[in-house]
């Protein structure tokens, strides 16, 4: 029986597509073990139209019930039932916190609670993760969690998974580390918000150079005994990932990036030059030169979905006319036919995940332990 919230085709809320891309989320996660499919329907079941501040608290109910649970399972020695619980904690204490105001105290507190669940898991892993903290800025530094692949103290090749401005790392623990785990990668979540409120992100947004943050990050990870730093690569997670693209522009010790390769800012720059009737494209301002302007040794992967924003035909004309020279940019379109078409893959991100992390081993190689 579909609960009473839903649609026939699964849109939870027709009238909130925040809420129905966030419940399409959450279902999405159950099969990386981010939730479940039974409590998501639950909650949907529970949730009371008109009523807003359900959602919030139905979320945050169910993220203390799988906290406690979590607790109780590590108070006996259970991790492995410790960490699935935090895990599927912390993604619901997120959902709780979405549609919240960035004003909103109880936004801040689920931020805080999803957090210490991530920490909690952490210790309850093995080999156990870390929290560190990067310099980038004045007065601003970022902040990631380290899950080393083996706890055999060799050199591992690493990946580091950054989302967009606004994106939390927290999602990455059971989004993207299975996938770096079982290939024998060590990976550093990351955000830009650091230990900052949400309400940062409207200084990150004022900001023209968040590609500078990348640098920083090679330092960090250099200086890592437990890093085979002539294999790191870096994945941009969701989509209109441009600031990573120039980063890797920037980068020459990236051995491999998964990102938008620049699509958005050379989307942009057509835009423009249409708009005002300019033939001459090069004299169209954007923030940077994107990353398939130019030549870069460094292999890329871009993945789109065919119903995403920009539509599959544009993104491959947009590729063959702007690669150049030695640069090593792949285009892999996911169809309606095999799932993963939606935009930034939401309607299927394990499939999408699956290829970005087999087409990182091909480049990077198994572990050398």
């Amino acid at each position: 029986m579909i609960p009473a919230c839903l649609s026939d085709d699964w849109t939870l809320c027709p009238e909130r597509e925040d809420i129905s891309a966030e419940f399409t989320r959450l279902l999405t996660a159950a099969q990386e073990g981010g939730a479940t499919i039974a409590e998501c329907l639950m909650i949907a079941r529970q949730l009371k139209r008109g009523d807003e501040q359900s959602w919030h608290r139905e979320w945050k109910k169910l993220a203390q019930v799988n906290r406690q649970r979590a607790e109780a399972a590590f108070a006996e020695g259970h991790m492995a039932t410790a960490q699935r619980n935090w895990l599927r904690a912390l993604n619901y204490y997120g959902a709780a916190a979405m549609p919240l105001d960035q004003a909103d105290e109880r936004r801040w507190v689920a931020v805080l609670a999803m957090q210490e669940c991530a920490r909690r898991y952490l210790t309850a892993r093995s080999p156990s993760g870390e929290v560190v903290t990067i310099p980038w800025i004045e007065d601003h530094a970022l902040q990631g969690y380290f899950l080393p692949a083996t706890a055999a103290g060799g050199r591992a090749p690493t990946v580091i998974c950054i989302g967009e401005p606004g994106h939390r790392k927290e999602e990455f623990l059971f989004k993207l580390a299975p996938h770096a785990r079982e290939r024998g990668f060590s990976m550093l979540a990351l955000d830009l918000f650091g230990e900052q409120r949400d309400d940062y992100l409207d200084v990150l947004l004022r900001r023209r150079d968040l590609e500078s943050a990348i640098p920083g990050v090679m330092d960090y990870l250099e200086t890592r005994r437990d890093v085979d730093f002539d294999r790191v690569a870096i994945v941009a997670d969701g989509w209109g990932s441009s600031f990573v693209a120039r980063a890797v522009l920037q980068e020459p010790r990236l051995a491999a990036a998964v990102c938008d390769g620049g699509l958005w800012d050379l989307h942009e720059r057509a835009f423009f030059a249409s708009r005002f009737a300019m033939s001459d494209v090069s004299i169209v301002p954007v923030p940077h030169a994107p990353l398939m302007a130019s030549s870069a040794d460094c292999p890329v992967l871009i993945t789109l979905g065919e119903d995403g924003w920009l539509k599959a035909d544009r993104a491959r004309q947009i590729v063959q006319t702007s690669r150049l020279g030695s640069s090593d940019v792949m285009l892999k379109v996911f169809t309606a036919a095999e799932t993963g078409a939606a935009q930034a893959h939401a309607d299927n991100p394990s499939l999408a995940n699956e290829y970005i992390f087999d087409w990182l081993e091909s480049r990077l190689g198994a572990a050398r332990i």
